[in-house]
């Protein structure tokens, strides 16, 4: 009987025992595991249904899933081996060494990790409610265009009772939604949810909004707006209507999580379900009704004048910028703040100018996920026919990205390029035209088109964005070539492609053999001639891997540049061509070379290993040193490494590939040191 997807994504996760909480968002399992180095990220990104897997600081792992994702979570809570396995466990010494290393920089950096989570979280458990509540919205806009009743959010419109009716459909999520976002940002920050709750539902009760009608109260300038006060104890009292607003209970939490843990602490435990909430109230609800909660109001209100500002100097330059900016900010998390943004805007000016700029960004997303969706049909690749129709299918109706983006996109590095040209193919239609505004917030979707002003200009916008992502992605294919290689097969250099000199091509390998060294490596690194192929050498006996194997994003990235990593099977690190040693670090972990045939490359020996500082490596060079083709640079100690934790996996780059026409590895596969190992090749 075949392993369930279940089953088989927490055996790939280092099974049940190394589970210490689950929880899941509308598309992602959402996993905090004991130790994140024995993740087998490959085999989790192969189970059938899984559209992607992401790495994150702090031994936190997310697998995405999609629209099924509450049954396969249920699935996985449905485990034997699940029960009482989301409590957490002892931590072994391995764990103990992995969460000491995950709190400094690991290609991330774990703090500003933590603060996108905790307002991703603040959010996306409430996503399913904010859907819903844009579908209704954008219903009554349909029925107004139509003319069945009249603008219905237009001043002194009253509309008959049964349509008041559906319009209060909507309205109890966004009125309550500081509500919503405190009790999910106060179960984050690892407070009682429902203290969070109360404390933000004080300043939201009809009471406190009167409280700024009452003898007393008075109306001041503060920042250019005017606000109403009244004395409390002697003290200003800011009132405020906070009926959408996000801020204040973000800000709330984000003191009432430490407040808490101190209470707990201080408090002897016996007592802690009495007083740990008294005091938390009594100190949080004056801090946030005199304090927070203003901060919050000015907060948001400063980062809405900014957009503002922008898009009234320019609604064209405004239109370019939000759907080029988006696709970087989605995987951070900084689009939930854009959104909390678009809120305010709803309820200070009456519209919004950022979700039409943003749905150029949705559409050429869902277009690129079409074309990739095209080619898998075309190839009969089953596994990501699955994932791009899923995919596809919540973007399109659901106006949800993170199963495209993390499921397809973030995976293959040629797709965001043509995505990008999609992106500005919809904003500059939509600056051409001169914006379009929203009076509701509602998820960018096919269904969702009616809600926007000027729909022709929105939905020529949207579609010539998603034609064009699509028909880029279609032409150009989203592989790289180590993708569409198969196990083992060769990645042979062009044909006629020689090096400088008498060396003639290299010989590559399949999985199973060693490559022999070519009899003169040396002159394929002697200064080149424009549009010849020159070759870099490997520096270690091993194991090439694609670059994207590397669990770094820094370097998986392709941040650094291109390059391939090797996994490997000796403990010397040579120079791989002729040049000048520019950087040799004390610590043995990474050099950088100047090579005379231009190339500057970067070594980088394991992941972390920096942080051994320079126990378990012999250094050979120093800065300035001549070296040749099978220079030593340094000698390791794979055992010192391996106890430690850190992977030896090590990445080869080439640090100036813009100055080079293409950077390729010459085989993927067993290499041994001084073979061929990449093709650069000079621009024509």
């Amino acid at each position: 009987m075949p392993e369930s997807p279940a089953s088989a994504i927490v055996d790939a996760l280092g099974g049940a025992g190394n589970v210490a909480n689950l929880t899941h968002c509308a598309t992602r399992l959402r996993f905090q595991l004991n130790d994140g180095t024995s993740v087998d990220k490959a085999k989790v990104e192969q189970i059938p249904g899984v559209m992607g897997a992401v790495p994150q600081a702090g031994d936190r792992f997310q697998v995405v899933i999609g629209g099924g994702v509450q049954t396969v979570y249920n699935d996985i809570m449905a485990l034997p081996a699940m029960s009482g396995s989301t409590a957490a466990a002892p931590e072994s010494a391995e764990a103990i060494k992995a969460r000491e290393r995950a709190k400094g920089p690991r290609g991330k950096v774990a703090w500003l990790d933590s603060l996108f989570e905790f307002l991703s979280d603040s959010f996306r458990p409430i996503l399913g409610a904010l859907l819903g509540a844009s579908l209704f919205i954008t219903f009554m806009a349909l029925m107004a265009t139509l003319g069945v009743i009249p603008a219905w959010n237009a001043p002194g419109v009253t509309l008959e009772p049964s349509w008041q009716f559906i319009n209060l459909m909507w309205q109890c999520v966004f009125i309550f939604l500081p509500l919503m976002v405190a009790y999910n940002a106060s179960q984050k920050i690892g407070a009682d949810p429902w203290v969070g709750f109360a404390i933000m539902a004080v300043v939201m009760l009809p009471g406190f909004t009167a409280l700024g009608t009452q003898e007393g109260a008075s109306q001041i300038i503060f920042l250019g707006s005017e606000i109403t006060t009244i004395p409390i104890f002697g003290i200003p009292l800011t009132v405020f209507n906070y009926a959408s607003q996000v801020f204040p209970p973000l800000l709330m939490a984000a003191v009432l999580g430490p407040l808490y843990r101190l209470l707990k602490k201080i408090i002897p435990e016996n007592l802690h379900l009495i007083f740990v909430p008294f005091l938390a109230m009594l100190i949080m609800i004056p801090l946030t009704a005199f304090l927070l909660g203003p901060i919050g109001v000015y907060v948001g209100a400063a980062l809405a004048n900014f957009l503002s500002a922008i898009n009234s100097f320019s609604p064209f330059i405004f239109a370019i910028i939000i759907p080029l900016a988006y696709p970087f900010m989605v995987p951070l998390g900084l689009h939930w703040p854009i959104n909390a943004i678009m809120l305010l805007n709803i309820q200070t000016l009456g519209y919004d100018f950022i979700q039409g700029p943003m749905g150029a960004w949705n559409f050429a997303c869902f277009g690129a996920t079409a074309g990739v969706l095209l080619l898998a049909w075309r190839e009969k690749d089953k596994q990501m026919k699955q994932t791009a129709t899923g995919a596809l299918a919540a973007g399109l109706l659901g106006g949800i990205s993170e199963p495209s983006l993390y499921g397809i996109h973030l995976r293959f590095k040629r797709i965001y390029p043509r995505m990008l040209v999609g992106c500005l193919v919809g904003g500059l239609i939509i600056g051409i035209g001169g914006g379009v505004r929203t009076e509701a917030f509602v998820f960018t979707s096919l269904l969702t088109i009616p809600a926007f002003d000027s729909v022709l200009l929105y939905g020529i916008a949207v579609i010539a964005a998603f034609a064009t992502a699509m028909t880029l992605v279609v032409i150009s294919g989203y592989k790289d070539k180590e993708d569409v290689a198969d196990d083992g097969a060769l990645v042979a250099a062009p044909a006629g492609a020689a090096s400088v000199g008498a060396a003639t091509a290299a010989p590559v390998v399949a999985n199973g053999g060693a490559a022999a060294a070519p009899s003169s490596v040396a002159t394929a690194t002697a200064t080149a001639e424009v549009g010849t192929l020159l070759q870099l050498a490997s520096p270690l006996d091993g194991t090439v891997v694609a670059l994207s194997e590397v669990p770094d994003p820094v370097f998986g990235g392709g941040i650094m540049g291109p390059g391939v990593a090797i996994q490997p099977t000796g403990d010397t690190v040579v120079s791989p061509g002729v040049g000048t040693v520019v950087a040799a670090q004390p610590t043995g972990h990474a050099f950088g070379l100047q090579l005379d045939n231009g190339i500057e490359v970067l070594i980088h020996v394991g992941i972390d290993t920096v942080n051994l500082k320079g126990e378990g490596f012999e250094v050979k060079v120093k800065n300035g040193d001549r070296v040749e083709v099978g220079t030593p640079l340094v000698v390791f100690d794979r055992k010192v490494i391996e106890d430690a934790g850190y992977p030896l996996i090590t990445p080869v780059i080439v640090l100036n590939a813009d100055a080079f026409a293409t950077v390729d590895p010459v085989a993927l596969g067993p290499v041994a040191s001084g073979a061929p190992l990449l093709d650069v090749q000079t621009k024509a």
